[in-house]
């Protein structure tokens, strides 16, 4: 967004999208860097029709705007508050609860929530890219705590010690990099070393504690193991990086969203993780400005929201 003009605070931006047609050409140029094309047939021929704020392709003669194909699709909210919307989301470190957005643009809660997962959709990079140098490995459990909960809800939901009831995170951290996070569905040794060897290089260095799930990483990395129950630091061999991204993770998760279904965890996953790995040398309005441009192609839908599609 540099030397574009374009907004690189809040107020600014509030101002900025309080215009329509400011809103449709701010999306279209981000979604279409190289110039609009018509997301039927991909024709790159077109007018635009002011009156109704629509393109018309040249080439099948048909009108769309800029929401379709979007996380925006079939929603009459308008571009300037889901664009507020985004730029909070992409800005606050512990994230942001559906009631505040709600309360921020005048939608009601449960649109603002729809909406909120939507943008978590767009914040999904799905990269293909192996990590490499020096990697961190570890795992985590999400869910409430027992202490916190009713005496009803604990007794239905708590029913062993340990992570039995809860859901297990793995991590993957390249340091001064990005970080990956998957919901895996245990953390025995064959389900953890697949994610490991999907998404590390061989041979890089891989840094782990000492769960015997990371046995047998040594012959294709450069293993190497910390007994938290000796200590936590022993020169270049720590898994602190991930202990950070787990607390901060933890705090939006009990702080602000307070309970999160695992049906939909791991888009709050895809959320923490878009804020991490775009945090250094981008300002928020860059940050902001690259989640636009991943709206292109990931409709989310409330039936596959709420999972009526899977019945």
């Amino acid at each position: 967004m540099d030397n574009q003009g374009n907004p690189e605070t809040l107020i600014e931006a509030v101002k900025y999208f309080s215009d329509p047609q400011e809103c449709i050409w701010f999306v279209a140029s981000l979604r279409w860097p190289d110039g609009v094309e018509c997301p039927r047939c991909g024709g790159g021929g077109w007018s635009f029709l002011k009156t109704r704020s629509l393109f018309k392709c040249k080439t099948c003669t048909k009108q769309f705007s800029v929401k379709v194909g979007t996380i925006f699709e079939d929603s009459a909210i308008g571009l300037d508050k889901w664009l507020t919307a985004m730029w909070l989301m992409s800005s606050c470190k512990n994230g942001i609860s559906s009631c505040e957005i709600a309360r921020s643009i005048g939608v009601t809660q449960k649109s603002a929530w729809f909406m909120d997962h939507r943008i978590r959709r767009a914040m999904k990079t799905g990269s293909i890219l192996k990590l490499s140098g020096e990697v961190e490995v570890d795992e985590t459990y999400i869910g409430g705590k027992a202490r916190n909960m009713h005496a009803s809800t604990k007794a239905r939901r708590i029913t062993s010690t340990g992570g039995k009831d809860k859901v297990a995170v793995l991590g993957i951290l390249e340091r001064g990099g990005e970080v990956h996070l998957t919901v895996v569905p245990s953390v025995r040794k064959k389900v953890l070393q697949a994610e490991v060897r999907q998404h590390v290089t061989a041979g890089t260095s891989l840094y782990t504690d000492a769960l015997l799930s990371y046995e047998g990483l040594a012959g294709d990395y450069a293993h190497q193991v910390i007994d938290h129950a000796v200590s936590y630091v022993n020169g270049r061999i720590h898994t602190n990086g991930l202990e950070n991204f787990w607390s901060l993770l933890k705090r939006g998760i009990s702080g602000t969203y307070v309970a999160v279904e695992p049906f939909h965890l791991s888009r709050y996953l895809d959320e923490q993780a878009f804020r991490y790995n775009n945090r250094k040398g981008m300002t928020d309005g860059q940050r902001f400005a690259k989640l636009v441009g991943e709206i292109g192609g990931k409709r989310l839908t409330l039936n596959e929201l709420t999972g009526k599609d899977l019945n």
